[in-house]
């Protein structure tokens, strides 16, 4: 039998603002029980430099071989999903299986008017010279 692991969001929805509620059910098949299921709410930074990583909430489901498990977490208030030049911060909804270590990931984004925040290009040290000088008065 193959193992599978599947996370439903409810209306297939993936964009949501602070408060909002992120609703779906996980389903699980595995070959042998595991010794924890969980479905968590988390952030992840990806880019330049370390990346980071915080679970904000978690549902804690049977350890059976084969299930599934409804689950609704309210949209934090911050951090908001954003992508920069460097470094993007990114929310996702995990099913975790331990101890195989086994994740299924979908990533949804949490910001004002359900969007993420598009941070602009910083000017690079090499194009300051180019720009003019402060005018004093």
């Amino acid at each position: 039998m193959a193992e599978s692991l599947r996370i439903l969001l409810e209306g297939k929805r993936t964009a949501f603002r602070p408060g909002d509620e992120i609703k779906g059910r996980a389903e699980w098949s595995l070959d042998a029980p595991p010794e924890k299921v969980e479905v968590h709410l988390c952030w992840l930074t990806r880019g330049k430099g370390t990346e980071d990583m915080e679970v904000v909430r978690v549902e804690t489901c049977g350890p059976t071989p084969n299930g599934q498990r409804e689950f609704t977490f309210r949209a934090p208030n911050e951090p908001y999903s954003f992508s920069g030049q460097l470094i993007s911060l990114i929310w996702a909804v995990e099913l975790v299986i331990e101890p195989a270590d086994q994740c299924e990931r979908v990533e949804i984004t949490i910001g004002p008017e359900a969007r993420e925040i598009v941070l602009p290009a910083t000017v690079s040290d090499d194009k300051a010279d180019v720009l003019p000088a402060p005018r004093v008065i």
